[in-house]
């Protein structure tokens, strides 16, 4: 055989991903990469032709089904968290919490693209992309040609608004529950093309999800060209009843997009199933994944219509290759996701979860039965967060403003070092408490002492 006839063998095996590391292919479809068969890498391959690129060093190895798991609370945070002891931190839901054996893959790998970053970026870094978009679409639930990784939810909700044709006449519905820097964006589009921003109020407390379905059902027009939902709010906390609203939105010809920035790791993701037209969420938050990490799924009809905020070597090329390179960044927080799905899956995503939730429900008695007071929402209605309402002689002049709860909020943290936010929700003030797998008990027995004696002095 000719040396061009085995260049041209090894190219073949090459582009289709046969020869394990050597997934490395040699041709290029677009910018200067070696690597960049990405469409047919994450879309076109059997999973039974595709061999996922060796990695350059070993990752840590969680051995937890044999049952030496750490016990969760205290062990758990001395082990697989860096947070510092003297804060009683029970934000999470703020930025989340890194685990550490993540960030230092994550630094691994800074060092090993250091090395030679060219033969990395040119040769090594799309490939690496591409099999760890496939573990992780595996974890929630669809086919890793539907989902692209991001930076953060920010900015997957900025290309998902901006793509959409919108004009004079047409009409954007979301809920007043929605994050503030997406209703922003929302209010920003729709005002430079003319369209209307339709904003529908919940009232507080909540008595269950058939009102959140009542009300979507009752003043969702029909042709409304997009809905906006939080699976869970940040600032109220609650879970949506995505599969009820996205029903009654098709019904009516409606897209929806559902800003999951609290979902993934607390909520079971199925996305294929779930019918959302659009979904993003972070892996920063409670995944624990390095920060800037997040993704963006997208139904496989609606994939041609979206344009990425980054125009780059991969545009024109198919949905996966116009967002998997940006330029040159710090990528290493998407490739540290293979140690986060590690652990979660050798923990075991059932354990996590039920921990969590009986934590949330000891928390959550604890501090009504303190201080007296209630719920935002009925309790089966929270994950991994909850709304829950403080003494009424907290309040100011019997109302709830932003002002109040900054101040209170800043109370807890200088003079106690709780770390914790405070909501004005519906002329009330509450406490958002979150709730990881690093969290105890006597965290929120010193939240309710610490009340106890505000309200007292």
């Amino acid at each position: 055989m000719t040396f061009w006839a085995l260049v041209t063998n090894r190219t073949d095996l090459l582009c289709n991903g046969l020869l394990g590391q050597s997934v490395i292919s040699a041709r290029r479809d677009f910018g200067s990469f070696h690597s960049s068969n990405v469409q047919e890498l994450l879309g076109t391959l059997k999973a039974g032709n595709y061999v996922p690129p060796s990695l350059p060093f070993d990752l840590p190895q969680f051995l937890y089904g044999n049952g030496n798991l750490p016990s969760f609370g205290q062990e758990m945070r001395k082990k697989h968290f860096l947070l510092e002891e003297e804060t009683t931190f029970i934000n999470h839901g703020a930025f989340g919490g890194t685990l550490k054996d993540a960030l230092d893959v994550a630094q691994e790998w800074q060092v090993h693209i250091e090395r030679q970053p060219l033969r990395f970026y040119d040769r090594e870094l799309l490939p690496h992309l591409v099999f760890v978009t496939k573990r992780l679409a595996e974890f929630v639930g669809c086919s890793p040609a539907d989902l692209v990784l991001v930076s953060n939810v920010t900015m997957a909700m900025n290309c998902v608004v901006r793509s959409q044709d919108l004009k004079q006449g047409d009409t954007v519905f979301m809920l007043n529950v929605t994050y503030g820097a997406v209703k922003k964006l929302l209010q920003q589009v729709c005002e430079k093309r003319g369209a209307t921003l339709q904003e529908e109020s919940l009232e507080f407390p909540l008595l269950g999800p058939s009102q959140i379905i009542t009300k979507v059902k009752e003043s969702l027009q029909p042709g409304t060209k997009l809905a906006v939902f939080d699976h869970i709010p940040s600032n109220a906390s609650f879970i949506n009843p995505l599969p009820e609203i996205i029903d009654i939105c098709h019904k009516r010809g409606t897209k929806v997009l559902i800003d999951g920035a609290h979902a993934l790791g607390v909520m079971d993701l199925k996305l294929s199933s779930l019918g959302a037209d659009y979904y993003t969420s972070n892996c920063h938050k409670w995944f624990c994944s390095p920060k800037g990490c997040a993704f963006l799924y997208v139904k496989q009809e609606l994939q041609n219509s979206l344009q990425p905020l980054v125009i780059s070597h991969g545009f024109g090329f198919g949905f996966s290759s116009e967002y998997i390179w940006t330029g040159l960044k710090d990528y290493t927080a998407f490739l540290a996701l293979h140690t986060v799905l590690d652990f979660w899956e050798s923990v075991g995503l059932e354990r996590i979860r039920g921990y969590i939730k009986d934590l949330v429900s000891q928390a959550v008695d604890l501090l009504v039965n303190r201080w007296k007071t209630g719920l935002l929402a009925p309790r089966e209605m929270f994950g991994s967060m909850a709304c829950v309402r403080l003494p009424d002689c907290l309040l100011n002049n019997g109302y709830a403003n932003y002002e109040q709860a900054e101040i209170i909020q800043n109370v807890l943290y200088s003079q106690y070092n709780i770390e914790v936010p405070i909501k004005a929700l519906g002329g009330k003030l509450y406490v958002r408490i979150s709730i990881h797998i690093y969290n105890e008990l006597k965290q929120y027995q010193k939240l309710a002492d610490a009340i106890e004696e505000m309200t007292q002095e």
